[in-house]
């Protein structure tokens, strides 16, 4: 029997030009079963009466430790929604997205000289929702400057933030958070529930451990290792101005993610 050209070639075009993935995956955050964190997710998700909304550079999507997820599945349905984009709210967007920056109980996590305390907006005044910006700081810029819609927003700070959990990653600085972290320690402040904060992190924490216990290693932050002489790069003009604006920012506010998926190593 001879097998034709056509025959041949319909073969071909059929096969997956990705390699097939054997490893077993959760259903819930869609890693591998080995490396899975979701039996650290509070039980049950935790029932906030204030809102994240989260504005994603598509970059961070393809990252594949992002934390953003985790606040998600660590959350009731609804109380965390993540739109992507270059530029709030475009086309793409449904019409809620619009509904929510329009709002007067609407907050834009973002340091500026117009933003004020977390700690300080009147609580009783709530529920509210945080409008947060994950992806590095130039993306976060980028897309802060192409959304007019943003800058009518009220802008908040976190204030006395401490050091990031996420310690398989490299900051730029000591006082950046990833976007977890910093959605976790907002809905503390606005649900004057202190114990939320370790409670919604507990995924990064399992996360860091297994990485830990599989031979990585704890990473200081460029800011660090520059001030001891460790850094092991020259420091480009670029870096300079990155760790400048860092330093200039988590100073006095939070950055969301600087970013949590995008340094080496995560």
């Amino acid at each position: 029997m001879m097998i034709t050209t056509d025959e041949v070639w319909k073969d071909l075009i059929g096969i997956s030009a990705d390699p097939p993935d054997r490893r077993h995956k959760c259903d819930k955050c869609k890693r591998p079963v080995v490396v899975c964190w979701c039996s650290s997710l509070p039980q049950p998700p935790v029932a906030v009466a204030s809102q994240i909304v989260i504005l994603q550079h598509p970059a961070e999507e393809k990252r594949s430790l992002r934390t953003a997820l985790m606040l998600q599945l660590g959350l009731m349905p609804g109380k965390c929604v993540v739109y992507k984009g270059k530029r709030f709210p475009n086309a793409r967007h449904p019409p809620e997205l619009q509904q929510v920056l329009d709002s007067p109980q609407t907050l834009l996590l973002y340091p500026s000289k117009d933003s004020v305390p977390l700690e300080e907006i009147d609580r009783s005044a709530g529920p509210y929702t945080l409008v947060l910006i994950d992806g590095t700081w130039p993306q976060a810029k980028a897309i802060y400057a192409s959304s007019p819609a943003l800058h009518q927003l009220r802008q908040v700070k976190l204030i006395a933030v401490g050091v990031s959990d996420y310690i398989i990653r490299t900051q730029p600085t000591e006082g950046c958070l990833s976007t977890l972290e910093t959605a976790a320690q907002c809905l503390a402040v606005l649900e004057s529930k202190p114990e939320l904060r370790q409670l919604l992190v507990r995924p990064l924490h399992a996360l860091c451990k297994y990485q830990l216990d599989n031979g990585a290693v704890e990473h200081q932050s460029k800011e660090y290792l520059m001030k001891t002489n460790q850094y092991p790069k020259p420091i480009g003009k670029r870096l300079s101005r990155l760790l400048n604006y860092s330093n200039t920012v988590c100073s006095s506010a939070t950055p969301l993610e600087q970013s949590a998926d995008t340094q080496e190593s995560r």
